[in-house]
């Protein structure tokens, strides 16, 4: 059991969980993520450790509402308890003093971006920082991200706030100022990664991505998260979740995240008949 210290929504469907996890939080390093259970019947759920307090032996985890499982772990109040949190898990972010590295965060991925982001700073890296989000209410983490870069850009689909467009478009526009860009960090939807990728292969900039395939015990037993990179099978609970994004088979990791959308239509539509006005 870990208990929920703080629980609050920092954009629509979006929440920000603080959980007591002492043993966590002392180890845990950039890149890394927890598996959680809401209850003794749910789902287990992959999040990345967004932010962790050793002395206050808390991690925080962010996540959106988007179908049974996080719609489930969202509705535990603050005070209450996960039923299990277990971390952290995965490869930590290759950390060094690479020179200048972008760190690009897509909507959730933000939460992703910002510890790779701060630990990329600490090593003495000069960080970019790119935020972007569909809408302004979809952006989360700017002060955060702000803080931990040397310089931030954000940007929106639809140009209600910052700059009008992709993060891709932001990201070609940073690399046409013709500074060497040493290492870029891309983390958020499949489209947009394989999009930054696309980008960067054609400019020879080394790019790792952050990848969250469906997972189920973490471990590397169930072969569940499998990717292709460079045309050898991973397990991106154990081999991950980052790789180099340009030798990830981005079309085989489309498939394969498609194999459950009907069953996690129908659980999603049960949830709601089971629990109306969520």
């Amino acid at each position: 059991m870990a208990r929920i210290v703080a629980r609050r929504i920092i954009a629509p469907n979006t929440v920000r969980m603080d959980l007591a996890a002492p043993k966590i939080a002392r180890k845990r390093k950039a890149g890394q993520f927890v598996i959680l259970r809401a209850a003794e019947e749910s789902e287990r759920i992959p999040l990345t450790i967004a932010m962790s307090d050793p002395a206050a032996g808390t991690i925080a985890v962010i996540f959106q509402m988007v179908g049974h499982s996080t719609m489930e772990l969202g509705r535990l109040p603050e005070g209450g308890e996960v039923r299990d949190v277990v971390g952290p898990l995965g490869r930590p972010t290759h950390i060094e003093k690479f020179g200048t590295v972008v760190s690009v965060g897509g909507g959730i991925g933000t939460a992703v971006a910002l510890p790779i982001a701060v630990a990329m700073k600490q090593a003495g890296n000069r960080v970019i920082g790119i935020v972007g989000a569909r809408t302004k209410e979809l952006l989360i983490l700017q002060d955060e991200m702000r803080a931990a870069c040397d310089e931030m850009l954000v940007s929106t689909d639809d140009g209600s706030f910052g700059i009008h467009g992709f993060v891709t478009q932001v990201l070609e526009q940073v690399i046409g100022r013709g500074g060497k860009i040493d290492l870029v960090l891309a983390i958020g939807p499949v489209p947009m990664m394989r999009a930054v990728c696309d980008l960067t292969r054609k400019r020879e900039i080394r790019t790792v991505v952050s990848l969250n395939p469906i997972m189920i015990d973490g471990t590397g037993m169930c072969g569940g998260c499998r990717v292709s990179v460079g045309g050898k099978t991973k397990f991106c609970c154990v081999d991950g979740p980052e790789f180099d994004g340009h030798e990830v088979d981005w079309d085989l990791l489309v498939s394969r995240q498609r194999m459950y959308l009907e069953a996690e239509k129908r659980a999603k539509e049960n949830f709601h008949i089971a629990h109306p006005g969520t």
